[in-house]
């Protein structure tokens, strides 16, 4: 199947990361999946990702996990952009996590800076700042703990289950972005 459209969650691959602060946007495009049904996840070495082929709304789309790890995730999504010659401006929406907004909220941007997201700094070095995002809130680090550590660090299950609303408004986000396109 040829996408027409990229749904992107960062995160970081390997046992040790799974329910990671740092993995909000793998377990949006989890949810995604379990939710439109999507096909088996496939390893994609030429794309350096996970796959998930589904549609939504008649649009071909691909769930995408780079396995590149987060600081380079903007590799992974330009091979997929330029092989497939999508418009990360309308074809592409990346879900992430943001410690700058409350646990439980999320926020969709057509467009903008990186703030403290490595990961959004390695897609913009890669594709610039036009493409949108969806933002999961985690809150910000307790006080005295390393940032590193505590998004690196799993989430207990009522963080987790403060995500929920946000996780499942991911294809929301999704058809969004496709009509303003």
């Amino acid at each position: 199947m040829k996408p027409q459209f990229l749904l992107i969650g960062l995160g970081n691959v390997g046992v040790q990361y799974e329910n990671t602060r740092h993995n909000a946007g793998f377990l949006a495009v989890d949810t995604a999946a379990k939710e439109l049904q999507a096909g088996p996840w496939s390893d994609k070495p030429r794309f350096q990702s996970l796959i998930a082929e589904t549609t939504i709304d008649g649009t071909p789309c691909f769930l995408v996990k780079p396995t590149t790890l987060m600081n380079r995730s903007g590799e992974a999504i330009r091979k997929l952009t330029d092989f497939y010659a999508l418009n990360p401006i309308q074809d592409v929406l990346v879900c992430c996590d943001d410690i700058d907004l409350p646990l439980g909220t999320h926020r969709l941007r057509m467009s903008g800076g990186p703030g403290t997201h490595n990961g959004l700094k390695s897609i913009i070095e890669c594709l610039g700042e036009n493409f949108p995002r969806f933002r999961i809130g985690l809150g910000s680090q307790p006080t005295g703990m390393d940032l590193a550590a505590w998004v690196l660090s799993k989430m207990t299950s009522s963080e987790k289950k403060k995500l929920t609303p946000s996780l499942a408004y991911t294809i929301t986000a999704m058809r969004k972005v496709r009509e303003e396109s």
